[in-house]
């Protein structure tokens, strides 16, 4: 008698999605924000964002073919790549420097630690730190919107954190991204309107996200003020990077933990840090480092929060 109770290697649930798929429809829900920025800080926004993605594609193309490995050009990783670090950069910098740091993303950042499924950080945002500490001027140095003197301004959150009274900002600036920032940090609008997609696709959960941002807002909001609970807690997260973070680069698949319980105390651990950061720490923003800081905490992350196995104890 044949047997045809053949059991193989798992997932024996198959379902349509690829890494390509699942990659392009990330690329889809940026576009929002890409559109808001070049409205937002004219067609440099746009500029600096194929340098640094062209830059991205190419320098993954060329590894490739040098290490002898499969091109994988056409998975969108590397698009992602670089529209994240144009996202985290001034409209108004010099073209040369997405360019750098594009190259130094995929290849420090993934290339080194063997490719696509084995990078422990998020690699725009190592490129980003990359650029933050080499040239801290043009990463500094923010233009206003709709401003055609190119005047430049800081952000809502360096201002903060010089003392200066901001009661020419509301919340909806903030919101529609009416303030100086990084090209696409700074409409909250869009971005939740491409994290929505994510969402309804179910390519990310609320784990990582709300958690995030919750636990950022009610630590402000404790430590924050003149006094205990009396901390602006909707300005901080309406400010920075934040919402960018939380979304698009915290819920990185590959430098976040597995689990449920495990992203959620990934989450919490982003908060804390950028709420630290941003309150007590010398530089305004905090989100950038507070995701590379739980990355390296992954892997511990998953060693002590991974399911038990079924049938035993």
């Amino acid at each position: 008698m044949i047997n045809n109770l053949i059991v193989s290697g798992s997932p024996h649930i198959h379902k349509p999605e690829s890494v390509a798929r699942i990659m392009w429809t990330v690329v889809i829900s940026l576009i929002p924000a890409l559109i808001a920025g070049v409205i937002i800080f004219g067609a440099n926004a746009l500029w600096v964002t194929l340098a640094a993605v062209t830059a991205a594609v190419l320098t993954e193309l060329i590894l490739g073919l040098c290490t002898r490995k499969k091109v994988t050009v056409f998975d969108g990783t590397a698009v992602i790549t670089g529209i994240l670090l144009a996202f985290n950069l001034p409209s108004e910098v010099p073209l040369w420097l997405p360019i750098v740091g594009a190259v130094f993303s995929i290849a420090i950042g993934k290339a080194v630690f063997g490719g696509l499924g084995q990078n422990i950080f998020n690699p725009a945002l190592v490129g980003r730190v990359f650029l933050m500490a080499s040239w801290p001027k043009y990463m500094t140095t923010f233009t206003l919107p709709f401003n055609l003197d190119a005047v430049t301004s800081a952000t809502p959150l360096a201002a903060l954190k010089e003392g200066k009274v901001l009661e020419h900002i509301s919340y909806l600036d903030l919101f529609l991204g009416k303030h100086g920032g990084c090209l696409g940090e700074v409409c909250i609008l869009a971005l939740l309107l491409g994290a929505a997609l994510l969402f309804i696709k179910r390519y990310i959960s609320w784990h990582i996200p709300f958690t995030y941002i919750l636990t950022t807002g009610v630590f402000v909001y404790i430590f924050g003020g003149d006094k205990l609970f009396s901390g602006d807690w909707l300005f901080h997260i309406l400010s920075g990077g934040l919402i960018l973070g939380a979304f698009f680069m915290a819920t990185d698949y590959v430098a976040t933990p597995l689990t449920a319980r495990g992203q959620l105390i990934f989450g919490v651990g982003c908060g804390l840090l950028t709420a630290v950061i941003r309150l007590w720490g010398g530089y305004p923003e905090g989100v950038s480092y507070a995701i590379l800081m739980m990355n390296a905490t992954t892997p511990f992350i998953d060693r002590y929060t991974k399911v038990r196995i079924y049938g035993t104890r």
